[in-house]
């Protein structure tokens, strides 16, 4: 199934019911007063977060959501029926915005049991028995409702992670993640494996884990929408920690590790300064197809070219060489950021 991360909406509030005016006519009461009563209240509409739903792909058939109106008011002082709401359901780590100013509307990080008003009903209409005064005994007053509030939304998703995995396509980030948690994201030997983001549970301990966000690979120019990855970068910015993954032995290409890393730098800082300067840790992957003896040395000169001051790694996703280490550690660093 294609992963949908953004979908647009449109939501309308029912509006408010009409009050109206009516008289007492009954038995022996032939000039009653005003008894015409208040409509009901339009519905809202409202949205809340499911850990059940993971994508928005429900919301490319269903994009209108439109609370019902309130019932109009009645003879005999009965206020017209409230109008129904409707309640969205959508993924945890859904960000809503006004299409049209961008305003933030909600932003759906916790499972939380309430839900969140968007569009709020319409206030009912009054009817006439509200006019009635020791000078106005029959008053033939009554309003309208007011009008319920309508927009156009944008639903945006953003992966709830606490790392995110960034690097090159088949830098080895899809194997990491298999070999760490039970997410088993397509393995391949071609670009853009990853068509989408895969979250993966990493369990260190009892009552020990973190979640770890494979993101599709970047390439040169991503920042200007070229390839996949650059779709997909606004699902760190949720992590605490990035990992750097990089190819040692890069076969299919002739760029260097550290002309290949220092490009995903690069477009990471043209997307988003905030997102550059978080915590990075440097992990030198696919040490399996260097010799032993040669290992240390190829991965001193990666460091030293990049000139990287932070955390550095070496493992071997494929064959788990150092990553329950690299596990361990993350989730310390997790635990003492809390």
């Amino acid at each position: 199934m294609k992963f949908i991360d953004e979908a647009n909406i449109h939501v309308k509030a029912g509006n408010g019911g009409y009050g109206i005016v009516s008289f007492r006519r009954e038995k022996y009461i032939p000039m009653g007063g005003p008894d015409g009563g208040d409509g009901g209240d339009g519905g809202s509409v409202y949205v809340i977060g499911s850990v059940d739903l993971n994508t928005l792909s429900d919301f490319r058939h269903t994009r209108r959501f439109v609370a019902k109106n309130g019932g109009r008011g009645q003879g005999k002082n009965c206020t017209g029926a409230k109008g129904e709401d409707v309640i969205i359901t959508v993924p945890l780590g859904t960000v809503i915005t006004t299409v049209e100013h961008g305003e933030l509307i909600a932003d759906i990080a916790d499972n939380s049991s309430e839900p969140i008003l968007i569009a709020r009903g319409g206030f009912h209409g009054l009817g006439n028995t509200r006019y009635k005064s020791s000078t106005n005994r029959a008053p033939r007053q009554c309003t309208p409702g007011s009008p319920g509030e309508e927009f156009d939304l944008k639903l945006e998703m953003k992966v709830l992670a606490d790392v995110g995995l960034l690097g090159m396509p088949n830098a080895g980030k899809s194997t990491f993640i298999r070999s760490v948690s039970a997410a088993r994201p397509k393995v391949a030997d071609y670009p853009f494996t990853t068509l989408h983001p895969n979250l993966g549970v990493v369990r260190v301990g009892t009552h020990r884990s973190f979640v770890i966000a494979d993101i599709p690979g970047l390439i040169e120019g991503a920042a200007d929408g070229v390839g996949l990855g650059i779709q997909f970068l606004k699902h760190l910015q949720r992590t605490r920690l990035l990992l750097h993954i990089v190819d040692v032995m890069p076969i299919e290409t002739d760029q260097s590790p550290v002309d290949a890393a220092q490009k995903i730098l690069a477009e990471l800082r043209r997307y988003d300064e905030t997102l550059y300067q978080k915590p990075r840790w440097l992990v030198l992957n696919k040490l399996d197809l260097v010799l032993a003896d040669e290992q240390q040395a190829v991965c001193d000169e990666i460091v030293k070219g990049l000139e990287w001051k932070g955390p550095v790694y070496q493992i071997s996703a494929i064959n788990k060489q150092g990553v329950e280490q690299l596990c361990n550690d993350i989730m310390s660093t997790l635990e003492s950021d809390e």
